[in-house]
């Protein structure tokens, strides 16, 4: 069985996830990074760059990264799309499954700190034709 984008950007610890500003700027942001089935989740606090972005233009780039942010391999172009209340709880889970003690740990003092509204999950779709 052939690797896909998805194996190969879901196999490691962070993914760079690049969004863009109105005038074209990327903006890119290391990740913590699952998947689900045939797409790559992510979750992040609700009122961040990156979501008021991604709610503005789907259209990322994606490549798997060091925390800092350093790409580790090639980068692919991608669809992203926030997920409702049912996704974003799919994302936590998924995420504190990879991350068994830093994910739990993240989420239950984002619960706190920011209510269950106040993260979103986002869903990524790398595209085949890069």
């Amino acid at each position: 069985m052939a690797i896909t984008e998805v194996d190969r950007l879901s196999a490691g610890k962070y993914l760079l996830l690049t969004t863009f500003r109105k005038d074209g700027t990327p903006m890119p942001s290391p990740v913590w990074v699952t998947r689900d089935d045939d797409r790559l989740l992510v979750w992040t606090a609700a009122n961040s760059g990156k979501v008021k972005r991604i709610r503005r233009d789907g259209h990322v780039e994606l490549a798997p990264c060091d925390v800092r942010g350093t790409p580790t391999g090639a980068s692919v172009t991608g669809t992203a799309q926030l997920l409702d209340e049912v996704g974003t709880a799919t994302a936590r889970r998924l995420i504190a499954k990879k991350y068994p003690l830093t994910g739990r740990l993240l989420i239950l003092g984002s619960a706190v700190r920011r209510g269950a509204r106040g993260t979103v999950g986002i869903a990524i779709e790398p595209s085949t034709n890069s």
